[in-house]
């Protein structure tokens, strides 16, 4: 780049690094006004309009870029992500297939040497379908293993992680599921769980399909239910906090002491927080009646006999909420200003679970009246006895 894109470069970088999105934005515009501006500047347009909330603006530049530059895997991922997040299935997962061609996600695809499915019947064949990313993702799409075993009419092994698979079993059967890691089975084809929505061209008017199709361990829910007896009702299992490894977690996380004003309803929040912010469960706010669990909490079948107990689960994007929603459990999720593609946009609900509440953050990094709204209707959630 000339010298003077260079130092507008490396002053665009700072201001979207101190968050000045609207600054940074207002100098990408000047500079790609020109009609020369090098590919990197557009790049950084897209980020600082999606960081605005501007997404269809995003998309068209994200597009733009797809059409002259169409080997750039990098920007079409982010394309994909745009266009889930605009509700734009069609596009959204053809491009979304492009997630294992980026430089720090080769080394964790499975170099499966069979043909990915395309979502045609395959009778007397063998398809594997095996999950991938992180476990909100397995449980959101487990339905679509289902959906995939009726369209393929064919045999269809499931491979699912070690953390997942006693809940998986009681969605699948016992028969042709696996571990991830366990001996290869043979297959004639294959297809990731989040490669389905492509193969199988869902749509938004396909949501939810079944419901309720996860649900609990009946002795751990005994466990759970004798551990509870003595804590007061009504119960609301809480988490503040993603994993800190997320790349967005800065943004979808915050600490408990943020939801002090939750308190006031007088109900009983049980911790199920895991991670680093768990300790700060053991001294919660005041006024907040709070029962740590999360030093109790073994593996996903105790978080799944909670959920079936607790009367509502608040938390932000994390994968209990996938849990509970695939269980039909009472959800309310708080939501950062720009949020993850699955949540979209300008809604309060969810295609993919009915009854989950979306409660969003009006802008960036503002959690103070997130948490204001979610008290209000707490108390009446409360109050009502739901």
């Amino acid at each position: 780049m000339p010298h003077d894109l260079v130092a507008n470069h490396e002053t665009i970088v700072a201001r979207m690094l101190a968050h000045d999105y609207e600054g940074a934005e207002a100098m990408l515009r000047e500079v790609v006004s020109a009609g020369v501006a090098p590919m990197p500047m557009w790049r950084l347009l897209a980020v600082a309009l999606r960081a605005q909330g501007k997404a269809q603006e995003g998309r068209d530049v994200l597009d733009m870029l797809a059409r002259q530059v169409p080997g750039d895997l990098s920007n079409r991922f982010d394309l994909a992500e745009t266009l889930l997040l605009l509700g734009d299935f069609e596009r959204g997962w053809r491009e979304y297939r492009y997630r294992y061609s980026l430089e720090h996600t080769q080394s964790i695809e499975r170099k499966v040497q069979r043909p990915r499915w395309e979502g045609q019947p395959i009778p007397g064949q063998t398809l594997l379908i095996h999950d991938e990313q992180g476990y909100g993702d397995t449980f959101q799409f487990m339905r679509m293993a289902r959906w995939a075993r009726e369209r393929s009419q064919a045999r269809v092994i499931f491979e699912v992680n070690q953390e997942t698979l006693s809940i998986a079993k009681r969605m699948w059967g016992d028969d042709n599921i696996v571990a991830r890691g366990t001996l290869p089975v043979t297959f004639d084809q294959h297809c990731e769980l989040m490669s389905l929505p492509m193969a199988m061209g869902l749509t938004l008017s396909d949501l939810p399909g079944e419901v309720s199709y996860l649900s609990a361990d009946a002795e751990r829910v005994a466990q759970w239910r004798a551990r509870l007896a003595d804590v007061p009702r009504p119960w609301v299992a809480v988490v503040w906090a993603g994993r800190p490894e997320h790349v967005n977690d800065r943004n979808r996380s915050m600490s408990l002491d943020q939801l002090a004003p939750l308190g006031r309803c007088g109900a009983t929040f049980l911790s199920i927080q895991k991670g680093p912010a768990s300790l700060q469960g053991k001294t919660p706010p005041e006024g907040m009646s709070m029962v740590s669990l999360s030093d109790e909490i073994r593996d996903f079948e105790d978080t799944a006999a909670i959920l079936h107990l607790a009367d509502l689960l608040i938390s932000v994007d994390s994968s209990p909420v996938h849990l509970a929603g695939a269980m039909g459990r009472p959800v309310w999720v708080l939501l950062p200003f720009v949020p993850d593609w699955r949540w979209m946009l300008d809604r309060d609900d969810s295609p993919w679970y009915p009854g989950m509440r979306l409660f969003r953050q009006p802008a960036r990094g503002q959690w103070q009246p997130v948490v204001e709204r979610v008290s209000q209707a707490l108390q009446q959630f409360v109050a009502r006895g739901e």
